[in-house]
């Protein structure tokens, strides 16, 4: 009889230890957009995986990145703190140095303070080292993920359309020739490598003059590079690589409390998928790239079942801005889009701070304890770090991660409640907030990307836009003169969200 409750109370600590101390994924995807997930209403492409998340797991219709470009979503989502507070989260060259201090929390450290192993798998995009052109790409480069609390790191440096096109693992550039050293440069041509402008009959696709340096794998990029030749990537094999160091770090911790940050590549440009999803959708190299994105969360999902892992799992996903269908490279995205709203509803994609640009696809599966279902609550991927600090009895500094808040009762669908108010931001300083049903745009440009090679703007007058959300998702009806109270309020708010 006492050997029963002994493993009885064994069984009950261990489950108490489960819900305390889950293993935490974050997938989160690039230039992904509300629609083009099937289960936010894209038919054009299948996203059976993510359907199946969404479907086991809950759906947030009001979910925010805080940034409508990547590397401000990034440090925001790591950091707790929305970018407009670091004047260096902003698109960053592939040579950048570090831009978030070690002493301040992330994720990543909280957990690994609470026993976690923790793992960076994909992009980073948020600077390595300590300087710029003098950065050593041969030696061991740090500052970088570990100093931020990651265990285990492989990335890449910056974008697939940036250089050095190579992977790095736990701070050594993987395959590095010693006799082929790297050098890079966003100043000046380093090396002999041809590039886009002068030999743009090497490129399987054309691109524009900021895409047109250096040509890695037959595809030319934003920044110049010479050397490391056995180190340089595939484009087309990038999401098998990615996805077997993803699995290879679940595989390697399943065993104890773990925390990965699987940062996908896709939909960036060059989208450039593997063979295997080539013309798998009607929407040309973009659609594919989403094929191939879902194809690679459902190897996940499986290998948590294989695993026996999944009741104890959390598993987010969500990507960091809006969608865009010409950047840069002339893959046909735009001319084969056909009638794919890859934005939804929502007006605006990438670079803007229109809803397009920010407002995200965002699923939270954790089986058997997040009940399926639809939220609305408004949350902000900022407050992840705060939620997941309060999930894990984990300790924030006082004084850190000043913006991110604790909404784990929205996030495992306790609750409805959310965020009362969040700020978004666009590319050229541009700011907007979002209270309840209401959005204000104050005056300003706001940037979009419409045309090739033609950046178009909006224009916002005084006293700045106000929008009912629920009744114009498209932001075309103005009712700032209606409700000039209103106006008065939001204004004055973002001021203090901006100054505080």
């Amino acid at each position: 009889m006492l050997k029963i409750l002994s493993t009885i109370l064994v069984l009950s600590s261990l489950a108490a230890f489960a819900k305390e101390s889950p293993n935490i994924i974050i997938i989160y995807a690039d230039d992904v957009g509300y629609g083009d997930l099937g289960c936010y209403g894209a038919e054009a492409i299948d996203t059976a995986n993510l359907d199946r998340m969404a479907a086991g797991g809950l759906r947030f219709t009001s979910a925010y990145a805080t940034a409508s470009t990547c590397t401000p979503s990034r440090y925001s989502l790591l950091t707790g703190e929305y970018p407009f507070r670091n004047t260096k989260a902003q698109i960053l060259p592939g040579n950048a140095p570090l831009i978030i201090d070690s002493a301040k929390p992330t994720i990543a450290s909280v957990l690994k303070k609470k026993g976690y192993a923790t793992g960076l798998v994909g992009k980073w995009h948020l600077g390595l080292g300590e300087a710029t052109e003098s950065l050593d790409w041969n030696k061991l480069i740090s500052p970088g993920p570990k100093e931020l609390g990651f265990e285990y790191s492989f990335h890449m440096a910056a974008t697939g359309d940036r250089v050095p096109t190579v992977y790095i693992e736990n701070g050594r550039i993987v395959n590095l020739d010693p006799n082929d050293p790297i050098e890079v440069s966003y100043i000046e041509q380093v090396g002999n490598d041809p590039t886009g402008l002068s030999h743009p009959e090497l490129l399987k696709v054309q691109a524009d003059e900021q895409h047109a340096k250096t040509i890695v794998d037959e595809t030319s990029r934003i920044g110049y590079m010479t050397g490391g030749n056995n180190a340089r990537w595939t484009d087309e094999e990038m999401p098998d690589e990615f996805l077997g160091k993803a699995v290879s770090f679940i595989e390697e911790n399943h065993e104890k409390p773990f925390f990965l940050y699987y940062a996908m590549h896709e939909n960036h440009v060059p989208r450039l998928p593997h063979p295997r999803f080539q013309g798998s959708t009607s929407l040309g190299v973009r659609g594919d790239a989403v094929a191939q994105l879902d194809w690679s969360v459902g190897e996940i999902l499986n290998t948590l079942d294989e695993l026996n892992i999944t009741e104890n799992t959390l598993v987010i996903f969500s990507s960091d801005n809006g969608p865009v269908l010409f950047d840069g490279y002339s893959d046909g995205a735009r001319e084969m889009n056909g009638n794919h709203k890859a934005a939804g509803p929502w007006r605006g994609g990438k670079y803007t701070v229109w809803e397009g640009g920010t407002r995200m696809p965002f699923i939270a599966m954790w089986k058997g304890t997040i009940e399926p279902g639809l939220s609305g609550a408004l949350i902000s991927q900022v407050d992840i770090l705060a939620s997941l600090a309060a999930l894990t009895s984990g300790k924030i500094p006082s004084g850190r991660a000043s913006d991110s808040q604790n909404h784990i009762k929205a996030l495992l669908g306790q609750s409805e409640e959310g965020r009362d108010h969040l700020v978004q931001q666009g590319i050229n300083g541009m700011k907007a907030i979002r209270k309840g049903d209401w959005k204000y745009v104050p005056p300003g440009e706001v940037r979009n990307r419409i045309k090739i090679d033609v950046n178009v703007y909006d224009k916002i007058y005084e006293p700045g836009a106000l929008f009912y959300l629920p009744e114009d998702p498209n932001e075309r009806t103005d009712l700032s003169s209606r409700y000039p109270k209103i106006v008065d309020d939001m204004r004055v708010l973002l001021e203090a969200e901006l100054t505080r």
